[in-house]
């Protein structure tokens, strides 16, 4: 058979377009693989292990809490680290607060009704907006920021009172006793210390509020006042946890106020007041001393007395005079016996800035680095002239709030440096470690429910970065110069 020549290339051109597409469609199938869908790596969370609360020296930010995110990690950095170790322990906290003077309570009674009740719940209460004060310091009578100087058994000069039939509480029931009702309604766990600033006039060697001493001859009927106010106080309602003997009793300048030795003191703690509550079958603490840093030696003088000793549960301080050191050395001295800071006031020639630091360095920090139990800011309350107070009593005392009119007031630095512990650290909490840290100085604990809680001041004059570290995790935090944090955990 014969080609037509036309009918053979056609053929041919067939034959090339088939064999192009067979090897296309197999080289397609051997080269080009799958297409595989792009890998989707999920954002990493890092989620708020830490609330961070902060007050600034400017005031700009005052108790606030903080919306940063600060998470535990391992990343590493050169920052200072504070570093919190729970499974070293030390004291035992019973409370931070201020004393309830009968001033504070005559201008916080003032207060309308709503104002009151709102006010009262935000300082004692242990709500999201409460400061939860947990321990007060009241006067066994009055104390210099009273309007008048008083005992509960005030007689003509002349008078004695020996079965003390006189003795009367009917000049506090309206204020400090009636507010302190309403207080432990809302706080019925609150720690009450009440001291003295005066024993009655007609058992002191002078006929004056101001300074003298008592006379041995009252010794006991000076010890049954006590035993008398304490049983009084519990038909009120109101349980006494403690009492000293005398407040400041080497300042006797101040009105009122009286002198008492260390050695009086001991005689009176071991011969009268001592078995005078222990006949009654009260189970009150007696702290000795209740003065300043800068005589350690008169509570280690008590203390040494053998005799005295098993009625004294431990000593208190101020710092008006001293270092707070002074506690770590009784401490030291004598390990079994507790301490405690029961007074620092915030003057009104004061300045917040710096006010913040010195208390929340010495006041907080500081008591509860040397073994203190308790940390107390003097005067709650008072009005916008630093009043009431006796003459010659205490006129620059500010109170960790001014009360302006029946329905405002404004809160002051002794607010917040109380407010910065007491508000995160209850009753049970217990010291752990945390190391001290050039400008950062700290103090931990660790809460009864098992928080971990860390309050930082910064004393430089620079802000700074730093780390918390715990259980070898940390977060990277800062504070500004002189600004307060308190750090909390679980």
């Amino acid at each position: 058979m014969k080609l037509n020549l036309k009918t053979t290339i056609k053929a041919l051109f067939f034959a090339a377009a088939i064999l192009a597409q067979v090897k296309c469609s197999s080289s397609n199938d051997v080269v080009d693989p799958p297409v595989t869908p792009p890998v989707v790596v999920p954002p990493v969370v890092v989620t708020n292990d830490v609330d961070f609360w902060l007050t600034k020296g400017d005031q700009s930010v005052l108790l606030a809490k903080q919306s940063g995110t600060l998470g535990f990690g391992t990343t590493p950095n050169t920052y200072t680290n504070i570093e919190v170790n729970v499974s070293q322990k030390y004291q035992t906290v019973d409370g931070f607060g201020y004393t309830l003077t009968g001033g504070s309570a005559e201008v916080i009674n003032q207060l309308n009704a709503a104002k009151k009740a709102a006010l009262l719940q935000e300082l004692f209460g242990s709500g999201e907006n409460s400061i939860g004060i947990s321990y007060l310091r009241i006067s066994i009578g009055a104390s210099d920021l009273n309007a008048a100087p008083f005992t509960y058994d005030d007689l003509p000069t002349g008078d004695t009172d020996l079965d003390l039939a006189k003795f009367s509480l009917d000049k506090d029931k309206t204020g400090v006793i009636a507010l302190l009702k309403e207080i432990l309604a809302i706080n019925p766990k609150i720690l009450i210390l009440a001291t003295p600033w005066s024993a009655p006039l007609w058992m002191k060697d002078k006929n004056s509020f101001i300074g003298g001493k008592l006379q041995t001859q009252y010794y006991d009927v000076y010890a049954k006042y006590f035993v008398k106010y304490i049983q009084q106080m519990k038909a009120e309602g109101i349980t006494i946890d403690a009492v000293t003997p005398q407040n400041e009793p080497l300042h006797d300048g101040n009105n009122p106020s009286m002198y008492m030795s260390a050695g009086e003191q001991a005689n009176f703690i071991k011969t009268n007041l001592g078995p005078a509550l222990k006949a009654a079958n009260l189970s009150v603490k007696i702290i000795a001393y209740d003065h300043n840093c800068d005589n350690p030696n008169y509570p280690k003088a008590i203390l040494a007395d053998a005799d005295a000793f098993p009625f004294v549960d431990g000593s208190a301080f101020h710092l008006y005079a001293g270092d707070i050191s002074a506690l770590t050395n009784v401490y030291n001295s004598y390990p079994t016996k507790n301490v405690y800071f029961t007074e620092q006031w915030t003057s009104s020639a004061g300045e917040f800035a710096g006010d913040l630091k010195w208390h929340v360095r010495n006041v907080v920090i500081g008591s509860m680095r040397n073994y203190s139990k308790n940390a107390l800011e003097w005067n709650l309350a008072n009005n916008g002239a630093f009043e009431p107070h006796t003459a010659g009593g205490c006129s620059m005392c500010k109170g960790a709030l001014t009360v302006t009119t029946s329905d405002t007031f404004q809160r002051n630095v002794a607010y917040y440096i109380i407010a910065h512990a007491s508000k995160f650290v209850p009753a049970g909490s217990i010291r752990i470690a945390s190391n001290s840290s050039g400008n950062l100085q700290n103090v931990a604990f660790i809460t009864p429910s098992g928080s971990k809680v860390l309050i930082v001041e910064n004393d430089g004059a620079a802000s700074e970065i730093f780390n918390i570290k715990f259980n070898d995790k940390w977060i990277t935090t800062s504070l500004d110069a002189g600004a307060v944090g308190t750090y909390t955990w679980k």
